[in-house]
């Protein structure tokens, strides 16, 4: 991981140095994801089931309501933005087609997403991996409209792109008995389709611009309350840890080969499994109390969101899980200052807790 985090230590600090003092803009994101990362694309989605867009979601965030951020507070990438100085990109579909964001930053990501098409499928509504490119196809298509096309390329190859995808993968698909990819793929196949089918999405991305990509790898899936309660004992899911592994070396592996094919690709991988699984097992240490279960008492059976009329805990702050799937603002904080320090230092990045299941 050293040599990844120096790869994206130089990546900001040159795209830093490279900005003229003159100018007040700061580093230009494009945020490609799921609900972990998701800013209230869903709800525009008129027939999305995955959505957040209800109380008590937002219930810690700036105005205390619902975004469609499906958490109580801000997401990783909330808070990631505000320690790089810049506003969190607002969601694509709440744009106009002449709004400024698109030359400052736009959020893709969308609740149910996964890097196959058919994941996620029972939520009617949401944006695949493959339609969060093709919105960020039609972003470009506006930059150049307003600024030419020399500008426009310079504009796309200069941004920063964060990626995170995959969890829905398993937990709305692989890991679903009524999806066909778990009933026709081994694992092996599975993540085989899963990593062919992100190097082409990938490939894709650069041949639009793209060339400073930090692609977050998945947690401890096992461990999160909507997997817990498959466990006779509670206990995390030691299989699935195990898979999730395997699809992050994978994934490693994915963005090395593609730098060394693609001309100027910086593609890093950010693995935050170590430090959530810390967090997981040893929730004391960061000032938590509970890490088993979720702070909003959800039903998992019909999808583990913090509905209206559930029961919510009396501290937030002493739960690592806000629902069955989803962090907590406090939690967020924790991870997020983990991901940027280990990600940043250069010279001594701060120590991984140690990976395990």
């Amino acid at each position: 991981m050293m040599i990844l985090r120096l790869a994206l230590a130089a990546v900001i600090s040159a795209y830093a140095a490279a900005q003229p003092a003159s100018t007040s803009s700061s580093l230009v994101t494009y945020i490609f994801g799921d609900s972990l990362t998701e800013v209230g694309n869903n709800n525009y989605l008129q027939y999305s089931l995955a959505r957040a867009d209800f109380p008590y979601y937002g219930i810690d965030f700036s105005g205390g309501k619902a975004t469609g951020r499906f958490t109580n507070g801000r997401t990783i990438g909330d808070i990631i933005s505000t320690k790089l100085g810049i506003p969190s990109p607002p969601p694509y579909l709440s744009l106009s087609q002449n709004d400024d964001a698109y030359l400052s930053g736009i959020n893709y990501a969308s609740g149910g997403a996964g890097i196959l098409n058919e994941t996620g499928i029972y939520f009617i509504q949401r944006l695949t991996f493959d339609d969060q490119i093709n919105c960020f196809k039609k972003t470009k298509e506006v930059i150049r409209a307003k600024i030419g096309d020399r500008a426009a390329s310079k504009h796309v190859n200069d941004a920063m792109y964060f990626i995170g995808l995959g969890s829905n993968d398993y937990v709305n698909n692989f890991l679903q008995p009524f999806m066909a990819d778990g009933q026709q793929y081994t694992h092996d196949e599975f993540v085989e389709l899963l990593s062919s089918t992100l190097h082409n999405q990938l490939t894709t991305i650069y041949k639009l611009g793209a060339r400073k990509v930090i692609f977050h790898g998945i947690g401890p899936l096992g461990c999160i309350p909507s997997q817990r309660v498959k466990s006779k004992t509670g206990m995390c899911l030691k299989r699935v840890n195990e898979w999730v592994l395997e699809f992050n070396s994978r994934t490693t592996k994915l963005l090395q080969d593609l730098n060394k094919r693609l001309p100027g690709a910086k593609f890093v991988f950010a693995d935050t499994y170590p430090a959530v699984l810390d967090l997981i097992n040893n929730p004391t240490h960061y000032g938590f109390k509970i890490a088993n279960t979720s702070c909003c008492n959800v039903d998992t059976s019909v999808g583990g969101l913090c509905l209206p009329n559930s029961k919510m805990c009396k501290n937030r702050k002493d739960f690592v899980f806000w629902d069955a799937f989803h962090p907590s603002d406090s939690a967020n904080q924790i991870l997020a200052d983990y991901l940027f320090s280990s990600l940043l230092s250069s010279s001594s990045p701060s120590p991984a807790p140690k990976p395990g299941h």
